[in-house]
């Protein structure tokens, strides 16, 4: 159990290295040596890259008190040596992704995105090998990513001919063209994973000191906005696969879709069914996964004004999702803390606001306490989408006219249950057969406008949860170009004309004559609506009527215009717009605001449309022993006696600290000492009627002393 201060540090040695045995709940990744303007005090500081300096990086780090990780790119990085013939004599440049016209898919100057071939395993195996001998406790392969516009190299070519037994096809040709080559690039990353993971397991087992392997990686939903195919949902079923990062920030959250005919920014409510891709795709399988939120992005040109309000509705986002717990608290601390961005009112670029960095700094120590749960959001349960690993496959390029502008096929289902206050519930496809994945969901959604099955066992677990008493409703015309390309459902023994054939006629048994829209099955129900996903947010209207045709199948739906999940004393909350009215929504206090870096005590809290919020509800606070609640450092060596609380407060240098503790009465004495022992005024102020102290001083990663008696 996570508790307010530290748990102890156990010291162990092993095959000559000294570790720290800590918690791993909070990590965050960075490229440089230990400074302490970045001195986080999350658990784990995951050191990117292996390069000469990655010796004395780790070196650094791990003598600050971190656990260490490794992490790299598994698509591209500064891999020079091996393009460039110095790793084993050959020259490897025609391994990048190459788009139609014959220019390579750079993901920075020199740095092109890689086709996984077994040579180049073979060097990321020598990276890997190189980590382990530091004595890093986890291996993380970052972003596994194949661009659905790649895939015209001579490298390609030759895994084509390699895997298919046939002569290589340029993917724009035809629909089963762009089909097969996306699953091609699927399957090479999930080899190449595959391997190196085996690798790493085997290699670090015999050095005696055991290393966790981590896919950090985008969603699926990312994915197949932005027209990437990554093996994503297939590596949860790896062996020597432990968990992956969710790499969910603004700019991928960002990223505009459809709703109501409107085209724009919405940021929470993509984050949120982002967040919700990798709880499905990970909580079936027993595999870990970290959630990342990001205070800036990789886009430099917003103001810190646009940064703030998007990190908070990510933020708020991923707390959503009780059962998670584990968390990448952000990605290069440097290009935050020491960055220089755009300030609204400022012409030149300027530093981190003081306020923004203490707000941030409360809300990563915050994530250092938090508990998984199972508390669930107020209103309707069990409302799902089903979504599958094949929506990454049709999304380049067009073929017929069809398209699926900002993925609305998906979008068309997901947004108006959550539009109406509905935690929808995202279910991946592949996990069908794992038991358990169904529990729980009353009514699914379903289309294959925008995605196919790879297997009919797929069918029959559907048809199984329906028959049990599930709703079944499939969206669809079965007009898109991909219905008909060679697969299983019209090859291998299968005469299937679509997949929506194989499911409706030959799995549930239905007639194809009928020109019912709705059938009993079993103990459950089946409805189809002939209408493409897309159909309902592309147009004005659309969400409504797909809220009415799930109420007209049986299901009851609370509408409202608010998430709200209590986490142990935590309130996260969210209002949405565009929703079923404009009211506020109301939290009753007392509460800490910890949004506001300021920690101010409110009686309540009223947040508008569009606003997110995240309180430390002090109503919880009664059994509690004297500790620091909320905090702009982490509290170490914590001593408490019948009338006196002290501990050591750490954070990056040149912030701003800030704490609320909890004491059993007024304190009579209150002081603080810098590292050398010297005097610091705490300016404190003391909160009557939630008996919670509220001290300010400047951050150091030494340690600032504080010490209180009443």
């Amino acid at each position: 159990m996570r508790r307010c201060g530290l748990t102890g540090v156990l010291m162990t040695l092993l095959g000559g290295f000294v570790f720290a045995q800590t918690p791993e709940t909070t990590t965050f990744q960075t490229a440089d040596f230990w400074k302490p303007e970045l001195d986080l005090r999350s658990d784990v500081a995951i050191v990117y890259g292996v390069n000469r300096s990655f010796p004395e990086r780790v070196k650094s780090w791990r003598e600050r008190g971190y656990g260490i990780h490794m992490m790299t790119g598994v698509a591209w990085g500064g891999y020079q040596d091996y393009l460039e013939g110095r790793f084993d004599g050959k020259n490897h440049m025609d391994e990048g992704q190459v788009q139609r016209d014959g220019t390579m898919i750079m993901h920075g100057p020199g740095v092109p995105y890689m086709v996984p071939t077994p040579g180049f395993i073979e060097y990321l195996k020598s990276l890997v090998k190189q980590a382990i001998d530091e004595g890093v406790t986890a291996i993380h392969l970052e972003e596994p990513e194949f661009w659905n516009r790649g895939g015209y190299s001579e490298g390609f070519k030759r895994e084509w001919q390699a895997y298919y037994n046939e002569p290589w096809q340029a993917q724009h040709e035809s629909p089963e063209a762009t089909y097969r080559s996306a699953r091609l690039k699927y399957h090479l990353y999930f080899r190449a994973l595959k391997e190196i993971f085996l690798f790493a397991k085997e290699y670090s087992e015999k050095a005696g000191r055991p290393v966790r392997c981590y896919v950090p990686t985008h969603t699926l939903i990312n994915y197949s906005a932005w027209g990437i195919v990554s093996p994503e949902a297939s590596l949860a079923g790896l062996p020597g696969m432990d968990g992956y990062i969710a790499q969910v920030w603004t700019g991928t959250a960002r990223s505009p879709v459809f709703y109501e005919g409107v085209e724009k920014e919405r940021t929470f409510e993509n984050a949120f069914l982002e967040y919700g891709s990798m709880v499905a795709m990970t909580q079936p399988t027993g595999r870990r996964v970290f959630f990342l939120t990001d205070p800036v992005e990789d886009n430099p040109d917003h103001t810190w004004e646009d940064y703030k309000t998007n990190y908070e509705a990510t933020f708020a986002a991923q707390l959503l999702y009780p059962s998670i717990a584990h968390y990448e608290v952000m990605p290069w601390p440097s290009r935050i803390f020491t960055g220089r961005y755009q300030k609204e009112g400022v012409q030149e670029r300027v530093g981190i606001p003081e306020a923004y960095a203490t707000e941030i700094l409360v809300l990563i120590n915050a994530l250092n306490q938090m508990q998984p749960g199972d508390d669930t959001i107020p209103g309707t349960q069990g409302a799902g989408v089903l979504l599958s690993d094949t929506m990454m496959f049709q999304r380049f390029p067009t073929h017929a006219g069809y398209e699926d502008p900002r993925l609305s096929n998906f979008y068309g289902m997901a947004l108006p249950l959550l539009k109406h206050g509905i935690p929808v519930r995202l279910v991946q496809m592949e996990n069908l057969m794992h038991p358990g994945t169904l529990d729980g969901v009353r009514v699914l959604l379903m289309s294959y406008a925008n995605m196919k099955p790879l297997r009919p066992e797929y069918h029959q677990a559907l048809a199984e949860w329906t028959r049990g008493g599930g709703v079944l409703i499939y969206l669809g015309r079965n007009e898109d170009p991909f219905q008909t390309i060679r697969e299983w459902w019209n090859d291998q023994g299968q005469n299937q004309k679509t997949p929506f054939d194989h499911l409706f006629y030959e799995t549930l048994k239905l007639d194809p004559t009928s020109s019912r829209m709705e059938w009993p099955v079993g103990n459950g129900r089946l409805v189809w609506i002939p209408q493409d996903p897309k159909e309902l947010v592309l147009n004005a209207g659309g969400a409504r009527r797909l809220i009415g045709q799930i109420k007209h199948a049986g299901i009851e739906l609370i509408e409202k215009n608010w998430l709200h999940l209590r986490r142990g004393p935590y309130d996260i909350a969210a209002v949405l717009e565009e929703s079923v009215s404009t009211e506020q929504y109301r939290i009753a206090g007392p509460v800490i605001d910890l949004f506001d870096p300021a920690l101010p005590v409110l009686e309540d809290k009223a947040i508008r449309p569009g606003e997110r919020a995240f309180l430390y509800n002090l109503n919880h606070t009664a059994e509690r022993p004297p500790c620091v609640l909320a905090a702009a450092s982490r509290a170490y060596e914590e001593v408490r006696t019948e009338q006196s609380y002290a501990c050591v407060m750490k954070g990056p240098a040149a912030t701003q600290g800030i704490a609320r503790i909890l004491l059993p009465a007024e304190p009579n004495y209150v002081e603080g000492q810098d590292p050398s022992g010297q005097k610091i005024d705490l300016h404190p102020q003391w909160d009557t009627k939630t008996k919670t102290l509220l001290v300010k001083y400047p951050n150091h990663p030494d340690g600032v002393r504080l010490v209180v008696e009443y």
